[in-house]
């Protein structure tokens, strides 16, 4: 190729790439959503990966498609999210979509119910086992579309001032609980107290309520639970795989163009995972720390395991009786956790037993 020949074909490309740039912005339009999460700013896990969304929407879209990130109590409370996406307050909730089974109990589902899936169960069932559809079947109706948005894997029983043995313990006792657990619990004795993320200290610490769950190890130590109520229990039963859900205003939503549409999806999707990895990666080091700064760590003995999964049974079908949506839902994951466990118990739950009795005996 001759000189003149090579600056010509050059010049055309910069016309054609000038050209272009009007397409491209015209096809990214300028979009400034407002989001409220559940979470107080304190924690890197939860209210971090809510406001993961904006950053990476607004990296792909070269800063066309904004979305601001509030946290809990900015604009409504941490409780109030969903209804203010449903509002158009605002239009993104990040919320555990539990905190508002009191309405109806379907929305504590899609989160987790006691004696429920693990996380990946839970990520399987919602995207491929047809949970997460249900779900935006039920929010059709109610002015919102929905996508998980993080899982926290399986989390601690919680906080306790004393030590519970036997499920006489749990007779009286003011127990800050999410979600649906607490009606299970209530059955047995339990006050349930429902609190959101950031207020739960300072009940406490007050005496207001005897005991604490929230997550896990990383998130429990920053709240510093430890100082108030020493006996750290385990598992939390009620939430074997806990999924956060960015909810949306379902007009805001499907005015937006196809291709923002899927960047959100997308996007959802892989904060859905990242949430998953922060926890998995933190939490050994941080229940270390718990140890040292004196946390009590405690089992649930197997009497209470089984009579909360008894009395869980019992409240489920009560409420399946009166609640088709429930009923048709509940009966969804039941059937994929009975196959689930049939294939995790052959490859992962053996290649993990013989691995942690390596870790164990120091021979990793």
């Amino acid at each position: 190729m001759d000189r003149r020949s090579f600056l010509s074909t050059a010049a055309l490309g910069t016309a054609a790439t000038g050209l272009a740039a009007p397409a491209i912005a015209q096809e990214n339009p300028q979009i400034t959503w407002r989001l409220a999460s559940a979470f107080p700013n304190s924690l890197k896990t939860l209210y971090g990966n809510s406001a993961e969304l904006g950053k990476r929407v607004e990296a792909a879209t070269d800063g066309a498609f904004k979305i601001q990130s509030f946290s809990a109590g900015e604009i409504v409370g941490g409780l109030q999210s969903s209804d203010a996406a449903a509002a158009g307050t605002v239009e993104v909730a990040h919320i555990p979509t539990y905190y508002n089974w009191g309405k109806d109990p379907v929305w504590a589902i899609p989160t987790a119910l006691p004696f429920g899936l693990s996380a990946r169960g839970m990520n399987a069932w919602l995207r491929f086992g047809g949970g997460n559809d249900m779900f935006n079947e039920f929010l059709s109706d109610k002015g919102l579309i929905g996508f998980p948005g993080g899982n926290t894997g399986a989390q601690m029983g919680g906080w306790f001032r004393k030590e519970i043995n036997s499920v006489d313990d749990l007779k009286g006792l003011k127990f800050r609980v999410g979600g649906f657990a607490g009606k299970i619990l209530e059955r047995l004795g339990v006050v349930p107290q429902q609190i959101a993320g950031g207020d739960i200290y300072a009940a406490l610490e007050k005496g207001t309520i005897d005991a604490t769950e929230f997550v896990g190890p990383y998130d429990d130590q920053k709240l510093g639970f430890v100082r108030v109520a020493p006996y750290y229990y385990y598992p939390g039963f009620w939430e074997g795989g806990a999924t956060v859900h960015f909810l949306f205003n379902q007009d805001a939503y499907n005015g937006l163009p196809e291709h923002y549409q899927s960047l959100l999806q997308t996007t959802c999707q892989s904060i859905n995972a990242n949430m998953l990895e922060m926890y998995d990666y933190e939490n050994s080091r941080a229940l270390r720390t718990l140890l040292a700064e004196g946390a009590q760590l405690r089992p649930f003995n197997q009497e209470i395991m089984k009579a909360c999964f008894d009395t869980s049974k019992e409240v489920y079908a009560e409420i399946s009786e009166e609640n088709e949506t429930f009923a048709k839902m509940l009966g969804s994951m039941r059937e994929f956790q009975n196959e689930y466990y049939l294939w995790t118990q052959v490859a992962e739950y053996n290649f993990d037993t013989f691995m942690m009795v390596q870790q164990r005996q120091g021979t990793l």
